[in-house]
């Protein structure tokens, strides 16, 4: 069924991006399926709950959850009695929350859905493997980080140094000292921040000031392929919000979008994140995503199916008939 919804709304909403988050269902008790003492985002901070982990389709006019996993915490793989009373499959196992969005896009993208832009906060932004994953299936993404992320500037190359004729060639190494995305942001400083509007708010027009560079993301894994191959660090844009009263940017995401993106496309993309937040509400608040009293991994996704469902019964009818119109 969320195979059959997923065709359907992407249809119909025609979504800018497809955003990848989780959401917390926090929980009394140890017996329902997936639930662990972790982060629980809906109540901002550790607590015992479930995790699901969601890929949704995006616009700033619309929205809908694609698909969704549980997350199933470590301590499950081994608790036999805890897995048989929720009826958990045996091939369900632990998966980090990153890996789960890549094999929903896989199977998405099997159904001939393709996301135009994949969209993330810092809690997969951070993850290398996980934009590795985005680029080894050739994908767009704009994805949050922290500002500590490791990364040279973009005119940095590896360097070769002298043979001394005798065993191997040596290769190009990267030698320099890394810098972080936050030092490369205020070694460049605010004077190279530009004001972009990104949408109309209920007060007039959204606007921050931005900082757009090109970067060479820099971390051990990478730097490790990069020496060993010989091989160059992909560039990448690292975009920071800089408010004019700020002393240093607030925010960073990197992008592996074109050289010729526009910062306006950039700052668009990393802001319409907050269409996930807007679902997630309304799918708690309005639809019970969170009320499911059941224990079984069933039951769960039978649970979040349905009020998918719902939610997109809901979209297609704001889509169809907006207020504007049904008012005259």
């Amino acid at each position: 069924m969320r195979e059959r919804l997923a065709v359907r709304m992407s249809a119909e909403i025609s979504p800018e991006a497809w955003i990848v988050d989780d959401t917390g269902f926090p929980k009394f008790g140890d017996r329902s399926v997936g639930v662990a003492h972790q982060y629980c985002g809906a109540l901002g901070k550790v607590a015992n709950c479930q995790v699901g982990v969601s890929v949704n389709a995006a616009t700033d006019e619309a929205s809908c959850p694609l698909d969704w996993r549980l997350f199933m915490p470590q301590e499950w793989d081994d608790d036999t009695g805890r897995r048989a009373e929720a009826h958990v499959p045996d091939e369900i196992r632990h998966v980090p929350k990153w890996k789960l969005a890549l094999e929903m896009i896989d199977g998405l993208r099997g159904r001939s859905l393709e996301p135009p832009v994949v969209l993330a906060d810092a809690g997969y932004g951070d993850i290398t493997g996980f934009r590795a994953g985005l680029e080894e299936r050739e994908l767009d993404y704009v994805v949050q980080v922290k500002g500590a992320t490791s990364a040279f500037a973009e005119g940095v190359r590896p360097e070769l140094p002298a043979y001394a004729g005798a065993g191997r060639p040596p290769r190009p190494r990267y030698r320099q000292e890394r810098s972080s995305l936050r030092e490369l942001a205020l070694e460049a400083g605010p004077s190279v921040a530009v004001e972009v509007s990104w949408r109309e708010g209920t007060r007039g027009a959204l606007s921050s000031r931005f900082l757009a560079l090109r970067v060479r993301p820099a971390n051990v894994g990478l730097r490790n392929r990069a020496n060993r191959e010989g091989s160059e660090l992909p560039p990448a844009w690292l975009l920071c919000e800089w408010p004019e009263d700020a002393g240093e940017p607030v925010r960073y995401w990197l992008s592996n979008l074109p050289e010729d993106t526009s910062p306006e496309r950039l700052v668009g993309l990393a802001k319409l994140r907050w269409r996930i937040e807007h679902d997630y509400r309304e799918l708690k608040d309005a639809l019970g995503l969170d009320h499911f009293e059941g224990r079984s991994y069933r039951g769960w996704n039978h649970h979040v199916t349905l009020v998918s469902v719902a939610h997109a019964f809901l979209t297609l009818e704001r889509h169809r008939r907006p207020p504007s119109r049904a008012a005259a």
